[in-house]
């Protein structure tokens, strides 16, 4: 499995087709996130994303957006850096999601996920290779990684959806929709910016 397939190979695996060769394959009932992102090389950002953001559509006793936001942040901040593929300490690498889990995000998903991928084509693949469209992706997954953390009611779901966008753009190469991606990333920031208190009140504290 790789990310990258040269002309007159088989066509690199869809999203949906990533998530269930890593609910399914290898051995075990789980996968490190390092073994992941090594199959993956300049897609890994997408598939990264894609993982940070499990908690925020699988139940779980304790915030999903406190867990995936400041992750969301930091592959953005990785992306702002130019780096070519994500970092990760040895420790996060080694960390074990549970092929279960995958399984479950990936039937939740199965819908929404065959209608963007019926959406996505390899449309200007250039565009996502570029170091501007990598740095300003980065800039906004910074700015949405905190609004996700922050408890504003409501807004998981819906940020972790468009989030959610900003993978499979990526993982698919699609420079046309990750364009569609930034304006709604836009669109959210700066009406986050404006209709929510808890961040009104965040950037009062910062300019104190």
């Amino acid at each position: 499995m790789s990310d990258d397939s040269p002309a007159g190979h088989a066509p690199a695996p869809r999203t949906s087709e990533i998530l269930a060769e890593l609910a399914h394959s290898g051995e075990g009932d789980t996968v490190t996130i390092g073994a992941i992102l090594s199959h993956f090389r300049t897609r890994a950002y997408g598939v990264l994303l894609m993982l940070a953001l499990l908690p925020a559509f699988i139940p779980l006793p304790v915030g999903a957006g406190a867990l995936s936001g400041p992750l969301v942040s930091l592959i953005g901040f990785q992306m702002v850096l130019t780096l070519r593929q994500p970092w990760l300490p040895q420790r996060a690498r080694d960390r074990n999601i549970r092929r279960t889990t995958l399984t479950l995000f990936a039937k939740r998903m199965r819908r929404l996920l065959g209608s963007l991928e019926r959406a996505c084509k390899p449309r200007l693949a250039w565009l996502t290779r570029h170091t501007f469209a990598h740095v300003f992706t980065g800039v906004q997954l910074i700015f949405l990684g905190i609004l996700l953390a922050l408890p504003i009611p409501l807004t998981n779901y819906p940020f972790g959806l468009l989030l959610l966008f900003y993978a499979i753009t990526i993982v698919e190469r699609d420079g046309a929709l990750l364009v569609v991606a930034w304006m709604l990333g836009c669109g959210a920031i700066v009406g986050s910016a404006f209709l929510s208190t808890e961040v009104m009140e965040m950037v009062q504290r910062l300019w104190g």
